[in-house]
């Protein structure tokens, strides 16, 4: 009897030896998924970080840059313009972010801001200068952001981030 029953556990035996490797396989599998998935929103969180960050840099850089820095001396570049603005944005950009893929809109004194009247009339024969001290200017930046492993999203994720400051210079 015995002998029959070590024949039946060693049959047993040999008929799950290949269970161990699907089970690995399967897990592996999910591990995986779940390891790109945890790289790719890590990589889609970075992206969104510098358009957030250098959305509020630019605008910051814009208004120390009005169209008084240049009678001072203090700004050596002279007024900034939405060119100036959007080139500052591309020089900022760091590794792994695509430049090709980012926009940037410049609004001075955006509707509805509350500013001066310079900024939209002339005061004593001076203006409208929309860049003026006072006035408002507003960058948004925009990221088209390709996730690493087309699995999670095959589509591009619009990132946009939007800055308001006043002009101070």
């Amino acid at each position: 009897m015995r002998r029959g029953q070590k024949t039946t556990r060693s049959s047993r035996r040999k008929k799950e030896k290949g269970s161990t490797l699907v089970e690995f396989a399967i897990v592996v599998i999910l591990l995986l998924t779940m390891f790109f998935g945890i790289a790719g929103f890590g990589h889609a969180l970075y992206a969104y970080h510098f358009v957030s960050n250098v959305a509020r840099e630019a605008t910051r850089w814009a208004i120390v840059n009005g169209s008084t820095c240049g009678t001072d001396g203090s700004c050596p570049s002279g007024p900034a313009s939405p060119t100036d603005i959007d080139t500052y944005v591309k020089n900022h950009v760091p590794p792994g972010i695509d430049t090709s893929k980012i926009s940037t809109v410049v609004a001075f004194s955006p509707p509805g801001a509350n500013d001066p009247a310079i900024c939209t009339t002339a005061v004593n024969g001076i203006g409208p200068t929309d860049d003026a001290p006072g006035c408002t200017v507003e960058v948004t930046v925009n990221y088209s952001f390709n996730f690493i492993f087309p699995f999670i999203r095959s589509t591009a994720l619009p990132l946009s981030s939007t800055s308001e400051m006043i002009i101070a210079h």
